[in-house]
């Protein structure tokens, strides 16, 4: 089955807000099977709305469609498409009452702008928002799907998983699509690619391998489709045994953030980070796994000197002797932050992220990173590219593995 997915607003065209729904809907719907052909962002505006949607329903089975709900007159997309199927809006009751509650929970009164969410399209199934004013809408017609969805991602978001996906699940049982994810690190993807060719040539059809490479790390995304979807658990271990002798974690949440994370729960241990050029990227991927308050303590963006010396405790001497960017200052700065926090492990970075700022003997992409914990402290350096956004990446991925060896033993 093949999809498109429109999202309607203006501030997604001006760039003041970032298309997250599309990206999300994309996930769910390729979990299901189906096969996202388009992704189109337009303006909350009538002509563009119909022509678009117009456009979608002739190439697609299925569209999806996100925003312009709302209360305002500029929300037009209710209406667009109670034309576009030739339907009247009428009130619905049960809307209706919805809206009062929640507006009364929130000690606010009904006006007509919100009143006038409860009309609906007549031909269409109403989807129930429990999380808002804006129900969502399901329309059919010759063997083709279209849903309206409010904009508001955690809206959306949930009559996605309680409304659309069942639905889909319940009238195209048909579709059959799986993947399996894995991160593989500390290798290029040209370098993976030609490790992988061999193994890839042996695919069947119904099988795709995909790379993703972000700093840090290459994601392989092992994609089945239809009666292939039984075999995807026996070639998925089969590219885990290629991969022999390299780092990988499984999985597409998460990496070596969560490994560290069960790592530190197995030993009972904590860790706190002390962060200058990282500028808190390490302590804000230990917590994007959920239950990382048993083990992260917290963190200190320690990005000037005054901030390293006072808070972190280290030496000004050092500081002007070989300057932040060296091995005595990362040592004291994970042994400070350690100490201050009350953690068993202290992990720190200081760098050139760039694009300025490097110097014959520290280019751009030098950073040193330090480990502290209950026996001993370690500290390395690493030079990485001239690309800020990957310096920082990349130097969050070293730490957390620089933490994992240590907590292992390191070379000891």
């Amino acid at each position: 089955m093949k999809a498109i997915i429109i999202t309607i607003g203006d501030e997604i065209l001006l760039g003041q807000i970032l298309d997250t729904n599309s990206q999300y809907i994309s996930k769910q719907l390729t979990r299901l099977g189906a096969e996202v052909i388009d992704i189109l962002s337009i303006a909350d505006d009538r002509e563009e709305i119909c022509h678009w949607v117009d456009y979608a329903m002739k190439r697609a089975e299925l569209v999806i469609v996100t925003g312009g709900l709302g209360p305002t007159k500029d929300d037009v997309t209710k209406k667009v498409l109670a034309d576009y199927f030739n339907t009247r809006l009428v009130m619905n009751e049960e809307v209706l009452k919805w809206i009062e509650k929640l507006l009364e929970n929130g000690g606010m009164s009904m006006n007509e702008a919100n009143r006038g969410q409860a009309l609906q399209p007549e031909s269409a199934k109403i989807l129930f928002n429990r999380k808002g004013t804006a129900s969502g809408m399901w329309f059919e017609r010759d063997g083709k799907v279209l849903v309206s969805l409010p904009g508001v991602p955690f809206e959306m978001e949930d009559l996605m998983m309680q409304s659309v996906v069942p639905g889909l699940q319940h009238l195209f049982p048909h579709l059959q699509l799986d993947y399996r994810m894995l991160k593989v690190y500390d290798i290029p993807e040209s370098e993976l690619a030609i490790r992988l060719s061999q193994w890839e040539e042996t695919l069947p059809e119904g099988f795709s391998l995909a790379y993703l490479p972000s700093p840090g790390f290459v994601m392989l995304r092992l994609t089945a489709k239809g009666k292939q979807v039984y075999n995807l658990d026996t070639r998925f271990d089969g590219l885990k045994e290629t991969l022999e002798g390299l780092h990988y974690t499984e999985g597409e949440n998460g990496g070596t953030e969560r490994e560290l994370g069960e790592l530190l729960l197995m030993k009972g241990r904590t860790i706190a980070t002390a962060e200058s050029c990282t500028g808190g990227n390490i302590a804000a991927q230990l917590t994007s796994i959920a239950g990382a308050s048993a083990y992260f303590r917290g963190s200190v963006v320690a990005y000037a000197n005054d901030v390293k010396e006072r808070v972190l405790g280290v030496s000004r001497e050092d500081l002007e002797q070989f300057g932040a960017v060296s091995e005595p200052v990362v040592r004291q700065m994970a042994e400070g932050v350690r100490r201050l926090i009350g953690t068993d492990y202290g992990v720190s970075t200081s760098g050139i992220a760039g694009p300025t700022g490097g110097t014959p003997e520290k280019p751009i992409g030098t950073v040193w990173i330090g480990v502290a914990g209950p026996g001993r402290t370690v500290a390395r350096k690493f030079t990485f590219s001239f690309t800020r956004e990957r310096n920082i990446g990349k130097a969050t991925v070293k730490a957390i593995e620089l933490v994992i060896e240590e907590i292992r033993g390191g070379n000891r």
